[in-house]
This record gives structure tokens, sequence and C-alpha cells, in this order.
């Protein structure tokens, strides 16, 4: 026997992360090639954007908004120009009573105009307050409902989660939109006063602030840019961490994580993969402090030239005293304004990055939306027909379904087996139109798929799949999928009675209004062969023409398994039923058999038939027996 210690000290290291690496145009960092004139001139783009998005989810407080960065700027164009009066007085002639009397009416003014710019603020805090969180929620609903909407093959095609991952950071963005874009008007629009002053005090003051602010302007989109191209390298590492940690955490799959002793394994890779992350951030760290260092100094130079300059005018009696007096005050308004548009304006090309990205998703979703015709399906369906079908899947070599024709007609059960790959499920999607062919057609009775509304057909399927969803709604909803066909519960209770799940529902706290998620306050949970009949249940409750089963009783005892067919056959006449599975002794119950092996049927018949008809399917029976 070897020593298990000996075994364990020559084991290998666990391998890293996969090094995920993308490319096609979807690879590449749309800034890359941006000069900085171009990504300046987003600016006036995403503004209108932001306006656009908010107008469309509340109107008043954008008008309030608007109003109060107006009334903002008033308030500052106010203060400053009554600055200036009350300046002239309190540097006068005169005793300091006199001189303080003559300034108090400007002062007043001054204290009220101040008073408008703090209560417009906060209207201005208000309105971002109503706009933000239902803007924020519209892109969510409008990511969740793109991504819902796409053409099935769209999830295969390169590029298409990456996409979706910048798409979700994108959404989160949304938030700062409005309230950098607020925030930018009103900063423009205090700088607007501000210099209107002071160009009248002297009309060299402006182009001096200016420059003194433009290298940090420089500074903060070339910071952003660099961020950005950081954010870009890392989106599939972040889309892979983001998948991994929710499988490692979820509760339904602790006990495999605990059992196989993964947990180790699972912190190490997670560790292992944020700090490649974090390194790419790091490494942008220099760049960004040259770039802020470099940026930060030449605005200093110049700003010092600034104030250099107010110094020789007010010396060389170019400008007054007391007008001098007034320069500083109005130098340090423009300034603060003129650096708070720099930054805001920044912030908004920073963010815009991010949200075009969200965009860009979206419309990439709206292309690979369902592009089909209008045509309806009846009620009934007496045949569905597969011509010469064939599917590849992106990126794949071989097709799924290779040149493959069946008909199903009304009140027949056809069973599908074969091996794994051997094109079963894809043969489901392509008959209920999840999937369109790459070559042939599929028919209900004489519609062509390709030519009908997918709500259409989608509304005459119904499919358990292999890979149901354990949906976090009450069993009700579970059932109805949110469908609901009367007020009353007699529908749902007969599908609930037809997987023979009445008594597990009746236990259940609230019986069909329990929540169905027991990390949630006050949920329960179903084992695993419950939840598969609460699949079959939701399959048998919406009572279509055409039902399919993929693997529908991998999970169930055999009682459960007995019940689900013997409903089945029971209801078989009213519809075409496909029941795919690995366990050939269901087949029995098929009026017909087809046998899938590389995209192809190679048999078909009953099961007595093909049992001794030497093929794969005989094969397949005999192996099962042999186990």
């Amino acid at each position: 026997m070897t020593d298990t210690s000996t075994e364990r000290s020559a084991a290998p290291p666990p391998p890293p992360p996969a090094v995920i690496s993308f490319e096609g145009k979807h690879g590449k960092n749309p800034l890359e090639e941006a000069s900085f004139a171009t990504m300046c001139s987003r600016l006036p783009a995403v503004l209108t954007k932001t306006a656009r998005m908010a107008w469309a989810v509340d109107r008043a407080a954008v008008v309030l908004l608007l109003a109060c960065q107006v009334l903002t700027g008033a308030a500052a164009a106010c203060v400053l120009g009554f600055t200036a009066r009350a300046m002239t007085h309190i540097l006068g002639a005169g005793t300091v009573s006199t001189r303080l009397h003559a300034a108090l009416p400007a002062l007043v003014v001054v204290a009220v105009a101040a008073a408008t710019g703090r209560i417009s603020g906060a209207l201005s805090s208000y309105a971002d307050g109503r706009i933000t969180p239902r803007l924020m929620s519209e892109a969510d609903t409008a990511l969740v409902s793109a991504v819902c909407r796409v053409e099935a093959s769209a999830y295969g095609e390169p590029g298409f989660a990456d996409r979706q991952e910048a798409a979700e950071v994108g959404v989160t963005r949304t938030r700062l939109m409005v309230q950098d874009a607020q925030r930018f008007m009103a900063a423009l629009v205090r700088m607007i006063a501000a210099s209107g002053v002071i160009t009248v005090l002297h009309w060299l003051m402006l182009p001096l602030l200016l420059l003194a602010v433009l290298p940090a302007g420089l500074g903060a989109v070339l910071s952003a840019r660099v961020d950005y191209e950081t954010h870009y390298a890392n989106i599939g590492d972040r889309n892979v961490r983001g998948m991994m940690r929710w499988w490692a955490t979820y509760s339904r799959y602790g006990d495999e994580v605990r059992a196989n002793g993964m947990t180790g394994y699972l912190v190490y890779w997670y560790r292992a993969l944020s700090e490649r992350i974090d390194q790419r951030t790091l490494t942008a760290a220099p760049r960004m402090l040259r770039i802020t260092l470099a940026t930060s100094a030449l605005g200093g130079l110049f700003l010092l030239g600034t104030w250099a300059a107010l110094a020789w005018l007010a010396t060389t009696g170019r400008v007054a005293l007391p007008v001098a007096a007034t320069a500083v005050v109005a130098v340090q308004a423009t300034l603060a304004a003129l650096s708070q548009l720099v930054i805001h304006g920044a912030a908004m090309f920073h963010t815009s990055l991010y949200l075009a990205d969200m965009r860009s998703f979206l419309d990439m979703a709206a292309d690979r939306a369902p592009q089909r015709g209008e045509l309806t399906i009846p009620e009934r369906v007496d045949e569905i027909r597969l011509d010469e079908v064939v599917y590849h899947y992106p990126g794949k070599g071989d097709p799924a379904v290779d040149g493959v024709s069946l008909t199903l007609r009304r009140g027949e059960i056809l069973a599908v087996v074969g091996e794994n790959g051997s094109g079963k499920s894809t043969l489901t999607k392509l008959l209920t139109g999840i999937l369109l062919p790459d070559k042939g057609q599929v028919l209900w009775d004489d519609t062509d798929l390709a030519d009908a509304d997918s709500d259409a057909v989608w509304a005459r399927t119904a499919l358990v799949p292999q890979n149901f969803a354990c949906w976090p709604l009450r069993a009700r909803e579970n059932i109805t999928l949110g469908q609901p066909k009367t007020y009353d519960d007699t529908p749902v209770w007969e599908a609930v009675d037809a997987v023979g799940m009445r008594e597990a529902v009746e236990k259940l706290p609230r019986q069909l209004d329990t929540l169905l998620a027991r990390e949630l306050f006050g949920g329960a949970e179903l084992s695993g062969g419950q939840w598969q009949r609460l699949a079959c249940a939701r399959a048998l409750y919406r009572r279509t023409p055409l039902l399919i089963l993929d693997e529908p009783t991998s999970q169930m005892d055999p009682r459960g398994e007995h019940q689900i067919f013997l409903e089945v056959k029971r209801i078989a006449a009213e519809r075409m039923t496909i029941v795919v599975t690995h366990q050939l002794e269901n087949t029995r119950l098929a009026d017909r058999i087809v046998v899938m092996q590389h995209g192809r049927i190679i048999e078909q018949g009953g099961y007595d038939e093909l049992v001794h008809a030497g093929g794969l399917f005989a094969e397949l029976v005999a192996l099962a027996k042999d186990r």
C-alpha cells in the first residue's frame, strides 16, 4: 500500500484560473484609438441622452431640476455683482459706519441670493432623488428584458456574455449620470455667471482662469481613459468570477462543495482570480499618478500666473482697489465653478463610457431579438413536420442536428433516445421554435416557424427541460408561471394532483401561497424530485398542443415516475407529446421511438421492433440491463 501522506506531498498544486482572452470586435477596447477631442466631444451627446432618459421617467422633476440650475446661476451672479457694489462702498471714503450703512442694501441682496442658491440646491437634490432611482430601475429592466427577448442562439455567440457583463456595470453607473449631469450644469451656470462678472472687471482674468483649470480637465479625462482600459481588460475575469461566486456560495450546491472537499480550491481560485484583476488595477496606478502629477503641476503654474496677473493689475493701478478686492472674490468663485465643471464633466465622460457599453449591448440585443413573421398559430395543431433540418451552434464545426426529417401527429407520443450529444435536446428546441434551423423548415401544420410570431408559437408549447428552474416564487406561480387561467385555484390543484404533489403542497406552511425559497424569510424548500414534479405540473397546467418532456423523471422515485407517465398517456390524445429519455424502459409508452446519433435519426419504430433490430437502440437496452 502507498502511504497517503506521500501521495499527498507528491500531488501537484491546484491549477490557477484560466487566462481569459477575447478576439474579434468585442476583444478590442473601443477607446483604444479615440483622440482626446473625440472623447471630449461626447459630452453634449451624453447630456442630451441623459436629459431624454430623465424626461421619460419624470418630466416634472426634470423641469424642477432645470429651473433650479437657472436659479442657482442667477443667485451666483447676484452674489458676485452685489459683492462688487458692497466692496466699492466698504473700501471707499468716509467713516466706517457710513461705509457699512451704504453697503448694507448690497449685503442684504448678497445674503438673500446666497440663501436662494442654498434652497435651489436642496430642491435640485430632491429632484435628483425622484429621477435617479426610477432611471436606474428603467435601465435595469431594459437590460433584463433585452436578455430575455434575444434569440436563444445569441447566448452562444462569442462576446455576448462579456458585453452583458459590461452592460451590467453600465446599469450600476446609471445612478451617477443624473447626479454628474446636474452638478455639471450647475457648475456651468455658476461659471457663466462668475465669468461674466470677472470679464467686466478685466478681460485678461478669464483666459488666465481657463488656463489654470484646463490641465485638471485634461488629467481627469486621461485618468478616466486609463480607468476604463483597466475595466475593459477585466471584463472577462469579472464575469467568470461572478459566476463562480454564485455557484460556490449558493446553498443548493453547498453539499457538493463540502462533501467533495472543494472549499479550499474554490477559495484559492477566487483569490487567484481576484489578485489577477487587482494586478491590472495596480499596474495602471503609476500611469494615473504620472497624469495627476503632471497636470496638477501645470495647473498650479497657470494659477500662480493668474494671481500674479491680478496683483500686477492692482499695483499698476490698472484696476481700482475695490475692483481688485471684488476680483479676488470673483476669481475664487470662477475658479471653484471651473473646477467643478471640469471634475463633473470628466465624471460624466467617465460614466458615459459604461453607459455606452450598456447601450451597445441593448442595441446588439435588439438586433438579435427574434426577426420573424407575424403569422399566428391556431389553438388546434394536427401535425408538426421537420423537413431536412440542419442546425449549427455558433463556433461549432459539426451540426448539432444534421438533415433531420420527421413528422409528429396529434395524439401521438414520440420518444427520442440516443447517447449524450446526439442532438436530442437541440431537436426539441427546433420543434418549439426556440432555435430556427440554418437549413430546412419546421412546419406547424402549414405554417413555417420562421414566418410565425414567436409569442404565438410559445403560447402553444409546454416544455420540461433537463435543467428546469426552481423559481423563488410562491408555489402557485411556480405552476402557473404568472399566467393564471382563472381567478380560482382549481386548474392549479388539478395540475398538482396530476403529478402526485397534493400532500406535499398541503404540508407547506401556506400551501399554494408558500414562497419556495428557503433562503428568504418565510420560504420553504422542496426536494429534487418534488421540484421536478412541480416542473412537470407547469407543463401539464398549460394544456398546449405540443408537450415536450426532456428527462422529466430523472430525480423521481418509482412512484412519482409511474404517476407522471400515466398522466402523459391519459392526456396524449389531445396533443403531440415528445419524451426525451435515457430510461429506455420508459419508451414502452411511446407510439414511436426515434434514435439519434451525431445529429441524425438512424432508427425509428416501436419498442419491440427496435429492441430486436440489432441497432443502437438494442445495444443501449442491453447495456442498461447489464448494469
